[in-house]
């Protein structure tokens, strides 16, 4: 049905070419140094050239192995920057482009799933894909009331594909573990593969996608496109314009990389509070920059606009309290207090035991950012960060290899960390105490939870709203009342 290299054999002999192109490398920087180049020059022309290789090959085959280099590009920013640069260019590539499905596999899909008459549902629609990501790929149309709508359609056989992948990758995940310093891949591996079933499903995103966009509808911050349908591997959501978050890395002012980076925090903190979900792909090519809004027309302040929710993590309850009391009681220097939550929330097993001092000075890439009103975000800070917990040598390193992540906290972590990466690769200056006061439970001293707060506040300006339009419409009724006729 599909020319996409997903036999099992093909996949597998790709990506299995790629340790021994790590190896060959290795010997080629050998035989460089042994001619007299240094050590330093050599290494950064094998990582540029490791990079290269790698995500042409997880580009090529889209599946498991694209979604592997995703999730990997978000923490670009952690490179040095004399090979940061290579990388970037590859791992943009990932972000929201693939080669695409042929036309005729298009059609096929739509027509198993949409029935042969498919075509009667859209006015317009444009074989030409707008963008391709790991398990599939979006075409603009025209739906048959008009409205714009974007058109996702899952690749044949994305499943096994995916699957074969990560196991694949797994099995060489210590040789990819160079590629960015200071991350275990192998457990980023794990928890990608444990969510491919989740992905797969285009009604449990469907049902995600419209949580959020009845709960952010006419929001001034926030915009997520309404679904209009959804059936097994073609999911259809209202179109969204605006200028993606790769291009605002690449090109965008400065101002424009703060509202950015701030509606990011924003919604990373806010989301879970407000409907039970977090968005567990926060990548740039799922985020979008639109003009800014109020009922009384355009403004002047950008909007963020929020794609894809196939990998969300379920918080009914909201973010677990236990983070913002841990993270307030860490900015108050307790480090006593902190271990002990740690301790027994099964961040330290009982078998071990950890300088809680020493503990505090390896939470610090998420300590640091709340200790002040607004803090600017870095590639240089992300990279010292990443050197200090990545090197062998270090205390932090010693340390965080004694610490166990439990099963709830694994995908928070994940998305605290490629936010983190997203920030730095925008430079943004974010008011990060902001939102965890206003939307993190346990955060605020006084125990008072600053997302209800904030609710209870929407409702009494609501109340107000509606105490003055029923006034108004009074006022109107009795002057209407003694009008000539």
């Amino acid at each position: 049905m599909s020319d996409l290299p997903r036999k099992a054999v093909t996949r597998t002999a790709k990506l299995a070419a790629l340790p021994l192109g790590f190896a060959g490398r290795a010997t080629w920087s050998l035989g460089k140094r042994l001619g007299g180049r240094s050590a330093e020059i050599v290494g950064r022309e094998l990582q540029q050239r490791t990079a290269e290789q790698l995500f042409k090959v997880l580009g090529e085959l889209k599946g498991g192995a694209m979604k592997f280099g995703q999730a990997l590009s978000v923490f670009e920013s952690a490179l040095p920057e004399e090979v940061a640069g290579p990388y970037r260019a590859a791992l943009t590539k990932l972000q929201e482009a693939a080669p695409p499905l042929p036309t005729s596999t298009v059609h096929a899909v739509l027509a198993e799933r949409l029935g042969a008459d498919w075509r009667e549902l859209f006015e317009e629609f444009d074989d030409k894909p707008a963008a391709a990501a790991s398990i599939g790929q979006v075409h603009r149309a025209v739906w048959h009331d008009g409205r714009e709508v974007a058109v996702k359609v899952q690749y044949p056989g994305a499943g096994p594909a995916l699957l074969s992948d990560l196991t694949q990758l797994s099995r060489f995940a210590r040789l990819l573990g160079p590629l960015i310093p200071g991350m275990d891949i192998k457990p980023l591996i794990t928890e990608l593969r444990d969510r491919v079933s989740e992905e797969l499903d285009y009604a449990l995103e469907a049902e995600a996608q419209r949580a959020h966009a009845a709960e952010f509808a006419g929001d001034s911050d926030v915009v997520v496109p309404a679904v209009v349908h959804q059936s097994d591997q073609v999911l259809v959501t209202e179109w969204l314009e605006g200028v993606p978050l790769s291009e605002v890395i690449a090109h965008g002012t400065e101002e424009e990389r703060d509202r950015a980076g701030q509606l990011l925090a924003h919604f990373l903190f806010s989301g879970p509070a407000r409907t039970g979900l977090l968005h567990a792909d926060p990548h740039p090519g799922n985020f979008r920059l639109l003009p800014g809004w109020t009922p009384d027309g355009p403004v002047a302040e950008w909007r963020l606009g929020v794609l894809d929710f196939g990998t969300v993590d379920r918080l009914p309850d909201g973010l677990p309290p236990t983070i913002g009391t841990s993270l307030r009681m860490a900015l108050d220097g307790e480090a006593d207090a902190v271990y002990r939550m740690l301790c027994e929330e099964g961040f330290v097993k009982e078998s071990i035991e950890l300088d809680p001092d020493a503990m505090l000075d390896y939470l610090l890439p998420i300590i640091e950012p709340a200790q002040v009103e607004a803090f600017t975000f870095t590639r240089g800070w992300m990279r010292r960060q990443a050197a200090r917990i990545g090197d062998p040598r270090s205390p932090a390193h010693q340390l965080g290899k004694q610490l166990n992540l439990p099963p709830a906290y694994l995908l928070i972590h994940r998305v605290t960390l490629s936010t983190i990466g997203v920030l730095c690769q925008l430079g943004a200056t974010v008011r990060l105490r902001d939102e965890l006061e206003a939307w993190m439970p346990g955060f605020l001293p006084d125990g008072a939870d600053g997302a209800a707060a904030e609710a209870d506040a929407t409702e009494e300006d609501a109340a107000e709203g509606a105490a003055r339009d029923a006034a108004a419409e009074q006022a109107d009724t009795e002057s209407s009342a003694g009008s000539p006729a």
